[in-house]
């Protein structure tokens, strides 16, 4: 690839980032009848029309969408290749892009990417935040932190702490329809769903020793939002499946009691997950060097909760 390509390219990676003819040209150094001459060409080399123009603003063709895809994942494998062959000992530096969800991306990745950022000052950090299932690749991520198994066995993973779940519920609602003391007993009460992409959340497994329930359980309330069914349950309107990270405060305070305690669900640990390469990036490790250092820390929980009785 000659450096008229990866100029091309960085070009054009620039412009879709700025969206203005004008602002490319100030950005660059030139004047913007260049960066419109240097568009043109490109169009016609290609045979197809990257973007719209208007006085003001420019806007991508589904052909330009594509084209900017590529050009930054290509662009971002050069980068990748310079630090796999410099020194091991070269400090973090460049772009980095963080995918997390939200909930917890919120309250506690961000956070940290903060601190980390004032630790290594010469890494840009974008950090995305979104419950849908992505491709690292092809979204052009470096690095993912999700719960619970990892989506793609062919991916790179490091686990940044262990995260077990609990069945909880509020004082007021054990109160009012009693604490089930065995699996089958949840058919009898309402529960509050978390719907996660497309996991069955209506189906909880709890194992007790060698022996392994599968319960269906309903509810008049489900979802998609971890903090509005944390919010219901908390107003007492069933029993919820929820992680200790962000239960403990609250069975901590007894503001919620932990239901079917002697039996154990799937664990949701998380992890820190990377498209496999053999060399990452220095910015990369360092990244998550940073996240198996502070996020147990940032997220122990204060005493073991009691449960209900």
């Amino acid at each position: 690839m000659n450096n008229d390509i990866v100029s091309e390219l960085s070009f054009f990676v620039l412009l879709a980032k700025l969206g203005s003819l004008a602002a490319t040209a100030r950005e660059l150094g030139i004047t913007p009848p260049a960066v419109t001459k240097r568009l043109m060409l490109m169009e016609q080399r290609l045979g197809v029309r990257l973007l719209n123009r208007t006085t003001r603003r420019v806007s991508l063709t589904s052909e330009g969408e594509t084209y900017l895809s590529q050009a930054a994942r290509i662009l971002g494998d050069i980068r990748d290749m310079e630090e796999s062959v410099s020194s091991s000992r070269a400090a973090p530096k460049g772009l980095l892009r963080v995918n997390a969800t939200l909930g917890f991306g919120r309250t506690t990745i961000a956070p940290l990417v903060s601190a980390f950022a004032r630790r290594y000052p010469d890494v840009e950090v974008q950090l995305q935040l979104t419950d849908r299932a992505i491709n690292l690749v092809e979204d052009a991520y470096d690095l993912g932190i999700r719960f619970g198994e990892l989506p793609d066995t062919r991916l790179g993973a490091r686990k940044i702490m262990s995260n077990q779940r609990f069945l909880c519920a509020s004082p007021a609602y054990l109160k009012r329809h009693g604490v089930p003391r065995l699996p089958q007993d949840l058919l009898q009460h309402r529960c509050i769903l978390h719907r996660q992409n497309n996991d069955t959340h209506s189906t909880w497994k709890l194992e007790k020793g060698r022996k392994a329930e599968t319960v269906k359980v309903h509810g008049g309330l489900s979802s998609n939002d971890g903090d509005v069914v944390l919010g219901w349950a908390l107003d007492g309107h069933g029993i919820l499946l929820r992680s200790e990270w962000d239960a403990a405060k609250y069975l901590d305070s007894g503001r919620l009691q932990v239901v079917l305690g002697d039996y154990t669900l799937p664990p949701a640990d998380l992890y820190a997950y990377y498209p496999s390469r053999q060399q990452q990036p220095a910015r990369v490790r360092a990244f998550i060097d940073f996240l198996a250092e502070s996020v147990p820390a940032a997220t122990a929980p204060r005493k073991k909760p009691s449960p209900a009785r």
